[in-house]
């Protein structure tokens, strides 16, 4: 039964698919408020790298979840959720659409799933052990090798440099005896009615698209941002400066690396990055993947699934 459940959208898919830009074309017709769902454009002061939507764009609908904390602090998936629910609920408070923006499946499934991700009591001790054993790239290779080994679905969704992810999982597998990935609970346990829009191109598209996009935050000047980061004092051990574009670029800013050599890997591992998405969103049987040859047209879908 979903009488008594909140209605909610969500638009996902690989990163530069033209997920906000078909947001922001819904939102010129819908009475729609966007609840951004991206794990790095939570974080202030990284606008560029983080594709965050512009002054102007958030003009044009009003925009949620967007500079929530400092890049020094951690941010969780269950403080994401926490803050999302209350800003579902006041977007439907208000008669208008909460529309999910983002390509973080995490966010989503923790948002519309009930998981036990944030929830499970915390090891201190056995923490501090796997962040001492993460401190190196072979520790944390190690790390993510373990995860693979009782956690195969957790593994895939997480790079072995999103360390605390690694770390939190395997922690809820020690304390619990249990993987992540088994204890989501079924969609129709869910208060949530989800109608939720897949946004996909051709393979050859999608890299080209994020060629270009790279190459356009060069010119837009994320370099300059991430120096902007390294004078703030920001650690490359934060959680934020494990996102794309920083990490290859801190070591230029910090070390005086080749900058050609690190948009190359910003290209490679954001491409990487979209083929994991896919992956994530392949497995999702909620998600209705909408046709690029009709423009991703979707204005029907919601106004029928809200009563329009």
């Amino acid at each position: 039964m979903t009488e008594n459940k909140i209605k909610l959208a969500a638009i996902v898919g690989p990163t530069a698919g033209g997920k906000s830009a078909l947001a922001l074309e819904i939102a010129g017709r819908l009475p729609v408020e966007i609840i951004c769902m991206d794990s790095m454009q939570v974080y202030r002061h990284m606008d560029i790298g983080t594709a965050k939507p512009t002054p102007q764009e958030q003009k044009l609908c009003p925009h949620h979840m967007l500079d929530v904390v400092e890049p020094s602090e951690n941010y969780s998936v269950a403080a994401w959720k926490e803050a999302a629910e209350a800003k579902v609920s006041e977007v439907r408070m208000r008669g208008r659409i909460p529309l999910l923006v983002g390509g973080t499946g995490l966010y989503l499934s923790a948002l519309t799933l009930p998981m036990t991700l944030g929830e499970t009591s915390h090891d201190e001790k056995l923490r501090e052990a796997l962040l001492a054993e993460a401190s190196t790239e072979a520790g944390r290779l190690s790390l993510h090798k373990r995860l693979a080994e009782i956690d195969s679905i957790s593994a895939a969704k997480f790079h072995p440099n999103d360390f605390r992810r690694v770390i939190r999982a395997l922690e809820v597998y020690i304390v619990t005896g249990k993987p992540v990935s088994a204890q989501a609970a079924l969609p129709e346990n869910s208060k949530y009615d989800a109608l939720i829009l897949g946004v996909s191109r051709k393979r050859e598209k999608l890299y080209e698209r994020i060629n270009q996009r790279v190459d356009g935050m060069m010119k837009d000047g994320l370099l300059g941002e991430v120096e902007g980061l390294v004078r703030r004092g920001i650690s490359p051990e934060c959680t934020s400066m494990q996102g794309l574009g920083y990490k290859e670029l801190y070591p230029v800013v910090t070390k005086g690396l080749p900058l050609a050599d690190a948009v190359y890997s910003v290209k490679l591992g954001t491409r990487r990055y979209a083929k994991r998405q896919m992956t994530w969103f392949r497995r999702d049987g909620r998600v209705s993947w909408l046709d690029e040859k009709d423009g991703f047209s979707c204005e029907d879908k919601l106004r029928h699934f809200f009563g329009l």
